[in-house]
């Protein structure tokens, strides 16, 4: 397979509560999303990667990356928009590859062993994305008010990387609607009537979202550490 890898990477991270943006906070003695580009850039199908980052962070991108040895990795650094649906669509245009995945920047823990299922599962239908089964129960509310509870057995939390053939999520960018921002890439490939097939994920592949993940990092560092 063609393989090309968009990481959009141009959010502040405001949930984080910290004062630089999550993607450049230290996981083990590396930034988070340099930990991230190793392992994308290490899966054998992969031969480019595009991180769009903020305009004014892509210096210090670059510099991250001749730091750390990724620059010579089939790594590009194009500017993000302000919206992740944005940052995606940038990177997307820069690559001629017929397969793309895209994946946080702040997800440094996700397998060569899923990534590998996710784009066997991805040449079946044209998109394939990673997710778990929820274990809590779901409830929609209104007003502060319990409006519906919703069948457990039926949702998935959903993950990254997502697997796309290029063609069909470039079609699904261009005929977004620009006013309501996907959260994911799936939500804008599901709305021009494309199956989405689904991954059994790893609960491990965690995003670095909130101060409370590092707790959850620390333990599977820790975890995958002893099994090496």
């Amino acid at each position: 397979m063609s393989v090309g890898v968009v990481i959009p990477a141009a959010g502040k991270g405001k949930r984080m509560k910290s004062a630089v943006s999550k993607q450049f906070l230290d996981l083990y003695g590396e930034p988070i999303f340099i930990r991230t580009l190793r392992v994308m850039t290490t899966h054998p199908a992969v031969k480019h990667t595009v991180v769009a980052a903020g305009r004014d962070e892509m210096a210090q991108v670059e510099s991250l990356l001749a730091e750390y040895g990724l620059s010579s990795s089939g790594v590009e650094v194009v500017p993000g928009g302000r919206e992740r649906q944005q940052s995606v669509f940038e990177g997307l245009k820069r690559l001629q590859s017929e397969w793309v995945l895209v994946h946080d920047a702040v997800r440094p823990f996700v397998s060569h062993e899923r990534i590998t299922a996710l784009l066997t599962a991805a040449q079946e239908t044209g998109a394939a994305i990673l997710a778990v089964p929820v274990k809590d129960t779901i409830k929609e509310v209104e007003a502060g008010v319990v409006s519906h509870t919703l069948k457990r057995s039926r949702l998935w939390a959903v993950q990254t990387p997502q697997a796309f053939r290029r063609d069909l999520l470039l079609q699904a960018h261009q005929q977004a609607d620009s006013d309501v921002p996907a959260t994911d890439d799936a939500m804008l490939v599901e709305a021009i009537g494309a199956s989405v097939r689904i991954v059994a994920g790893e609960y491990d592949n965690i995003k670095l979202t909130t101060p409370e993940d590092w707790v959850l990092a620390d333990a599977i560092w820790k975890k995958r550490s002893m099994e090496q």
